[in-house]
């Protein structure tokens, strides 16, 4: 009786090969969207415009600006949360790019329990 698929001599080896060269292209893959963010800068504005906050991929603030209006020495408190929401925003966008990023790379699939 001859033997249907089995064994190493049915295609194993080649799958398992197909299998590594997939990995070694997702990781190169990978490695180059994170360059591509890394590379990018973010903005984000809250307030009407009254304060903007640039960040790098990798979080770094490069610039923050302030509308003259919203600086009222009397109200520093506000001015505080127009920032810290300004770089939340920017934070945000940078996650959200970096998901969509992984999402694309891995067309979705669930890795070991990281939904990307």
């Amino acid at each position: 009786m001859a033997r249907r698929g089995g064994g190493f001599q049915g295609g194993m080896p080649n799958n398992m090969g197909n299998l590594m060269k997939q990995a070694q292209k997702m990781q190169r893959q990978m490695e180059e969207n994170q360059k591509a963010l890394e590379e990018k800068e973010f903005e984000a504005s809250v307030g009407g415009g009254a304060v903007t906050v640039k960040m790098s991929g990798t979080r770094e603030v490069t610039s923050v600006k302030l509308s003259e209006e919203v600086v009222d020495p009397d109200d520093i408190e506000m001015l505080e949360d127009l920032i810290m929401a300004a770089v939340n925003e920017v934070t945000r966008q940078i996650d959200e790019d970096s998901k969509v990023s992984m999402e694309a790379l891995t067309g979705g699939m669930n890795l070991g329990g990281f939904p990307f």
